[in-house]
């Protein structure tokens, strides 16, 4: 049976807060996602309409924040190298949609009934 796209379920977006300064988001882990599919900084930032500084200053701010570099420069073959994801950039994608996916099962219920909510038509007031 197809979902009826007339009414989708509300999504759930997560972001965990690493410190006061520090945040890992659904931007972020895209990114890593995309240098994964594309093999470089550019291209992964391209594909999210994000210039390559922006997707270089974030990649930054990952590497930084998290204290282990989540991407690294591959050197050589024929266009003369990219950008692939460390073991540890690997594990931190796996983990954040790990934690996303718990998350969204954990609050289904609650999104089902938000969804209901919303779809109610309103009660004009003094009627």
């Amino acid at each position: 049976m197809a979902k009826s796209s007339a009414n989708p379920l509300p999504s759930l977006s997560v972001r965990i807060d690493l410190d006061s300064e520090g945040r890992i988001g659904p931007g972020k882990i895209q990114l890593l996602e995309n240098i994964r599919a594309c093999g470089s900084i550019s291209a992964a930032g391209r594909a999210m309409d994000m210039s390559y500084k922006r997707a270089w200053d974030l990649v930054d701010e990952i590497n930084r924040i998290c204290r282990h570099a989540a991407v690294e420069r591959q050197t050589g073959g024929k266009n003369g190298g990219g950008t692939v994801l460390t073991p540890f950039g690997t594990s931190l994608v796996a983990r954040y949609r790990k934690i996303e996916r718990a998350a969204t099962s954990a609050v289904r219920k609650e999104l089902l009934a938000l969804r209901s909510d919303i779809a109610r038509p309103k009660k004009m007031a003094g009627r």
